[in-house]
C-alpha cells in the first residue's frame, strides 16, 4: 500500500492528519475480514469447532489469528510518523488490546454478562476480540490523544477518511453486540443463547457492516473533495 496522502485540508478540529483512499480503505477491511473468515476456517477445519459447541476455544482462535493483522495494518496509518516510529504504533496497538479487553469485560459485566469462574474464559475470549474491533484500531491510529479519542467517539464526528474508517466499524461492533445481546433472557432454552454466542455473532455482524459503511463514507467524502477542487 502507498503511504497515505494528505489529499484532504482538515479543519482545525479535525482528529485526522492524512486521508486514505477508497482502495487503501477497502484493502485494510478486506484483510481484517479475511482474517475473521480465516480464524472460522480453522475453527471448523481444523479443530472441528465452532462458537455453539467451543465458544471460548473459537473466539481465541479468532482473536489470535485476527490480532496481528488489526495491529499491523492500523499501525501503518500512525497519525504522527514523524513524531513516533510505525513500531511505537504497533506498541500502542499491543497496549491497546489489553487495556481495551479489560474495559469490554467490566462494561459487558455492568450490563449484565453472567459472572463466575464456569464463565471466565468465555467472558476474557470475547473481550479481547472486542478490543479488537473498538480499541485496537484507534490506539494504532491516535495513540493516547485523548482530543482524537473524544472528537470520533463521545462526539462521534469523524471528519477525515481514517476516522470513518475507524469509527464505523466500532460503533457497528458495539450496536451489534448489543442488540445480540437481546434473545439472551429470553426462555427459548437454545444453545445459542448461552453467553457470549449470540453477543459474539452480533458484534461480528455489525463490525462487518460497519466496515461496508465506512468504505460508502470514504468514497462520498472522496467525490466530494474532488468536486470541491473542480
Amino acid at each position: 500500500m502507498v503511504r497515505p496522502s494528505s489529499t484532504e485540508t482538515p479543519s482545525p478540529s479535525s482528529s485526522s492528519s492524512h486521508s486514505v483512499s477508497p482502495l487503501q480503505t477497502f484493502l485494510v477491511h478486506l484483510i481484517c475480514g479475511v482474517g475473521l473468515g480465516a480464524g472460522f476456517w480453522v475453527a471448523h477445519n481444523v479443530y472441528s469447532i465452532n462458537l455453539v459447541s467451543h465458544p471460548s476455544d473459537t473466539l481465541r482462535l479468532i482473536w489470535v489469528i485476527e490480532s496481528p493483522i488489526v495491529i499491523l495494518l492500523y499501525s501503518y496509518f500512525w497519525k504522527n510518523p514523524d513524531k513516533a516510529s510505525y513500531f511505537k504504533a504497533v506498541a500502542r496497538g499491543l497496549l491497546g488490546l489489553s487495556v481495551g479487553a479489560l474495559i469490554n469485560a467490566l462494561g459487558a459485566i455492568a450490563l449484565g454478562a453472567p459472572v463466575g469462574i464456569q464463565y471466565m474464559k468465555n467472558t476474557f475470549d470475547w473481550s479481547l476480540l472486542m478490543s479488537l474491533f473498538t480499541f485496537v484500531p484507534a490506539a494504532s491510529v491516535y495513540g493516547s490523544s485523548w482530543e482524537d479519542w473524544r472528537h470520533i467517539f463521545a462526539h462521534t464526528k469523524p471528519n477525515g477518511s481514517v476516522d470513518y474508517m475507524i469509527c464505523l466499524p466500532v460503533h457497528g461492533a458495539v450496536i451489534g453486540a448489543w442488540f445480540g445481546a437481546w434473545p439472551m433472557p429470553l426462555d427459548w432454552e437454545r444453545p445459542w443463547q448461552e453467553w457470549p454466542i449470540c453477543v459474539s455473532y452480533g458484534a461480528l455482524a455489525g463490525y462487518l457492516i460497519g466496515m461496508v459503511a465506512s468504505l460508502g463514507f470514504v468514497l462520498i467524502r472522496r467525490r466530494q473533495h474532488h468536486q470541491k477542487g473542480d
